[in-house]
């Protein structure tokens, strides 16, 4: 039996016979949901991930009941292991999960142009342990610009049953935004969403997109926008602020997205001023709900609305009074 290096991954798997005829990438990132897609084709490719000790192509139909072996490495792409001091909003904490409340302009994880003074890197610092956990026990994650409520995995038994309930759709997860033009009614929103192909930062509606839906009521109203409570039954990149747009209802502020800057007739100047200057998409994530990893007790967690995004809101309410 060959020796495999202290830092290889180990991971065994069988296919259940409901998966056959499924993409044997599309099979190992459900199998492996620890790992992003990207990962575990790079380990096809390379042979680290085999199928009944074959290397296969990441398109290779499965027929179900073989084995997924995975012996691979992870590629450091960026640095998650360096930790920084840093004052986080901690809401609940205990040996298997972190709750925090996140400000916004702040990132949550290394990437290009963001090496350090990330969320993770403050994790790191507060809780040194999460350096042995995938992507330091980030679960799901919040735009730069979003602020709110989040969860982060404290054990590896944690990691894998929030990524499990996460794809069950058994967290739920609500938002409180700002959007351009007056909702007359709710809508439930059910788009796919996909990479944009003209501008790979984006994202867009698009029918070969991942399922996505989200429920958004109608919080308040004024007289050029409103305020929308917004839950979410999937997850996907920027999925409210993509979702929004595609009904002629951007984000205040999301210039990304199509936020045009309206401005309500006659507004007094405090008022165009906050609105044509708002540096940030009118995003909260307000309330996280999910069962406890170990006990399974129903938890329950908000993070009082940005001050920013409280100010918008009062200054439309009095402009609309």
């Amino acid at each position: 039996m060959s020796e495999l290096a202290p830092d290889t991954l180990h991971r065994l798997a069988n296919v259940p016979a409901e998966m056959a005829g499924e993409r044997v990438d599309k099979v190992a990132a459900q199998l492996f949901a620890e790992f992003s897609r990207a990962e575990l084709t790079r380990w096809l490719n390379d042979g680290a991930l085999m199928l009944d000790g074959a290397v296969v192509k990441p398109k290779h139909k499965v027929f179900g009941g073989e084995t997924l072996l995975l012996q691979g490495q992870r590629q450091a792409r960026e640095d998650w292991q360096s930790a920084e001091a840093m004052v986080l909003d901690i809401l609940f904490e205990d040996d298997d999960i972190i709750v925090l409340n996140k400000p916004a302009g702040l990132v949550v994880h290394p990437g290009a142009g963001n090496s350090r003074g990330t969320l993770v890197n403050g994790l790191l610092h507060h809780r040194p342990a999460l350096n042995t956990l995938p992507r330091a026990g980030v679960v799901h994650r919040l735009d730069k610009e979003t602020s709110g409520v989040m969860v982060v995995a404290a054990s590896a038994g944690a990691h894998r049953y929030l990524i499990q309930a996460i794809s069950e759709r058994a967290v739920r997860r609500r938002y409180v935004a700002v959007c351009e033009g007056v909702m007359v009614a709710g809508q439930d929103i059910d788009k796919p969403i996909g990479r944009d192909p003209r501008q790979r930062t984006r994202q867009v509606v698009r029918d070969d997109g991942k399922p996505a839906q989200s429920l958004v009521r109608v919080r308040a109203r004024y007289r050029a926008h409103s305020a929308v409570d917004v839950t979410l039954g999937s997850g996907r990149t920027h999925q409210i602020r993509v979702h929004m747009q595609s009904i002629g209802h951007p984000l205040v502020g999301d210039t990304r997205y199509g936020s045009r800057r309206i401005l309500p007739r006659a507004a007094a100047a405090t008022t165009v001023e906050l609105l044509q200057q708002f540096p940030r998409q009118a995003l909260h994530a307000y309330k996280l709900d999910f069962a406890h990893p170990s006990s399974q007790q129903p938890l329950h967690f908000s993070a009082p609305i940005a001050p920013d995004l409280q100010t918008l809101m009062a200054a439309l309410a009095d402009d609309a009074s």
